[in-house]
């Protein structure tokens, strides 16, 4: 066996010219683990409202769905059954106003996987720039350098140069924040990327979670006109379901990119296990549960906002979504240490970029009696 090493190491190893990984940022959440374990050190335990997972149960008719297609030995289809596209289009007809077909919907295996792969599967790389709110979900800008685009934050898309953007990224509700965007700015955003001829994307994941503000699709009429050519919208079934560890969502709009993002994804194999399909109908259909699980987050994100107000806290935004994004007007990370110290644990809002620096993220996803154990001690810690 050769010892020569003089030899270059095989791509991926350390030391190897082109890591992709070297592309990409600091993993943001293995920062907070010092913090975390400060926080596991409370005699009263942790208090974890850092990362929005589900924590109450699936609901029981999604449960028998996925049993009840168990055994399923064949491979399924990228596609999916006419029976499930039928489904996720009569969602967003009931719940998003869009006048959609089954020929422009298409399941995805989680929505994080098709925000990181999406430039990617587009065929974006070098010279193009991909564009996201400057507030945002980590992701946008992970896809953009998994492929070699240029990541861009914008406050407004007419800072943006429409010759290089070929992909607009939008969230409403806001990961972060919680603000919730119009009809009349998503109509703005439409056109300024119809205009280039960018392709929008549009993150809704949680849409059925608004609290204060009603959230609109960007493929509602009032804002394509009821056209959806040059548009995409990505939906999870992660938060409105509890369906996280299932990794069920789609993404839906323009069914000639549709149809392109299909032929990809059959190359690669990028398929939503058949069970899974299964769930997915039930949870589509069935709006009780979501009802029910809006009362339990409705009354978490209640207590913890008194709470955190009574504190010190001002709330900002917060209009939607799982989140309260509240700040002491201090850098974040004294924030996170200090409510590390009585268990309570967060994200520092600059995991979102820069401008996030003296906000923390709340996400009111624990259980009753973890958030009524935090109320307690933010109350004697006044």
């Amino acid at each position: 066996m050769s010892t020569n090493s003089t030899r270059a190491p095989f791509p991926g190893h350390p030391g190897a010219a082109r890591r992709v990984s070297d592309r990409l940022p600091v993993f943001p959440w293995d920062k907070l683990e010092p913090y975390k374990a400060t926080a596991l050190a409370h005699p009263g335990g942790l208090c974890d409202f850092s990362v929005g997972t589900p924590v109450d149960p699936v609901p029981e008719v999604i449960q028998k769905a996925l049993a009840a297609h168990t055994d399923t030995p064949g491979y399924p289809t990228v596609w999916g059954p006419l029976e499930l596209r039928e489904a996720i289009a009569g969602w967003l007809h009931r719940r998003c106003g869009a006048e959609i077909g089954p020929r422009a919907v298409l399941p995805t295996v989680g929505s994080k996987e098709l925000v990181a792969s999406l430039p990617t599967q587009l065929g974006l790389g070098p010279g193009d720039q991909v564009a996201y709110p400057r507030l945002a979900y980590p992701t946008y800008e992970v896809g953009a350098r998994l492929c070699g685009a240029e990541p861009v934050e914008y406050d407004s898309v007419d800072e943006l140069d429409g010759s290089r953007v070929r992909l607009l990224w939008v969230n409403s509700p806001s990961n972060p924040t919680g603000r919730v965007l119009g009809a009349e700015e998503l109509r703005r955003a439409v056109e300024w990327a119809r205009e280039h001829r960018v392709l929008l994307v549009s993150d809704e994941c949680y849409f059925e979670l608004g609290w204060e503000a009603e959230p609109v699709s960007v493929l509602h009429p009032d804002v394509c006109g009821g056209d959806h050519e040059g548009l995409l919208a990505v939906h999870s079934l992660s938060k409105r379901s509890n369906l996280a560890g299932y990794r069920a969502s789609f993404v839906a709009g323009d069914p000639v990119v549709v149809a392109e993002l299909l032929g990809l994804r059959k190359h690669g194999g990028m398929i939503v296990p058949a069970p899974v399909q299964a769930a997915t109908i039930a949870a589509l259909t069935d709006d009780a549960h979501v009802a029910e699980q809006r009362e339990r987050y409705a009354a978490r994100r209640s207590a913890l906002r008194a709470a955190l107000e009574a504190y010190g806290f001002r709330v900002e935004h917060s209009e939607a979504s799982l989140y309260l994004w509240a700040t002491q007007d201090r850098p974040c990370w004294e924030t996170v240490a200090e409510l590390a110290a009585l268990g309570i644990l967060v994200a520092p809002g600059d995991f979102y970029g820069p401008s996030g620096d003296r906000f923390v993220r709340v996400a009111f996803t624990a259980t009753d009696e973890r958030v009524a154990a935090a109320v307690e001690r933010l109350a004697a810690a006044r």
